[in-house]
């Protein structure tokens, strides 16, 4: 168990420091809808987490029990995950000038409880980026050797970890609305003008992490 926490606290970490995810939050805080819009996108984006993650799981033991060679396909799999991080950092690294706000962020404001919520799910479980890591993270439970129960607590400390910067300030917000409205707005701007920077940064940490582990499975 302690061996495949360790493994997946850099996935969860690549996960919550996401600034997409987080600028979206933030935007939805300052939104006319913030309270409903927030608190829809914040159950979205652990949703998300846990079904792109979940079905990864089940998918890497099933690819461990048929398999005679197993742990090789896994090992592969996560050289071919850790590889397409590495493709993704260098192509938000290519488009570091871009400061643009993606059209969807402009809607925000309009924003319902259901779509705020289905939002989050789509950030988590359908943008490549977060994607690939909740793949990552599901493989390394899935081909870890734990039983149901284990998988299930791994699965709830990476869902934790990786959700909670989207989850924190949502329930910080809910408690202190007034005093977090200023310190938002600062980490909203911040994390808008260096997107691509960090997300590049990031990948190619976690691109490098996932390779070496798949290799280090052969």
């Amino acid at each position: 168990m302690g061996a495949v926490i360790g493994d997946l606290l850099p996935l969860a970490v690549g996960v919550a420091i996401s600034p997409i995810p987080i600028v979206a939050a933030i935007l939805m805080l300052l939104s006319a809808n913030a309270s409903s819009a927030s608190v829809g996108f914040g159950i979205g984006w652990v949703v998300g987490i846990v079904a792109a993650t979940g079905i990864f799981i089940l998918l890497a033991g099933t690819v461990g029990a048929s398999d005679d060679d197993g742990s090789s396909s896994v090992s592969w799999i996560k050289v071919i995950l850790g590889a397409l991080l590495v493709v993704l950092a260098a192509k938000q690294w290519r488009e570091r000038g871009d400061t643009s706000t993606p059209k969807w962020m402009e809607a925000i404001d309009q924003l319902t409880l259901p779509k705020a919520a289905g939002l989050g799910v789509v950030l988590a479980a359908v943008n490549p980026k977060n994607l690939l890591l909740c793949v990552s993270a599901g493989v390394t439970i899935g081909a870890g050797g734990l039983d149901g129960g284990g998988e299930v607590v791994a699965l709830v400390v990476f869902t934790v970890l990786a959700a909670s910067t989207v989850v924190i300030p949502v329930v910080g917000y809910a408690l202190a609305a007034d005093r977090l409205r200023e310190p938002l707005a600062s980490a909203k701007n911040w994390l808008q003008a260096q997107n691509h920077q960090v997300m590049a940064i990031v990948l190619v940490v976690m691109g490098a992490v996932v390779i070496g582990k798949g290799l280090g499975g052969f």
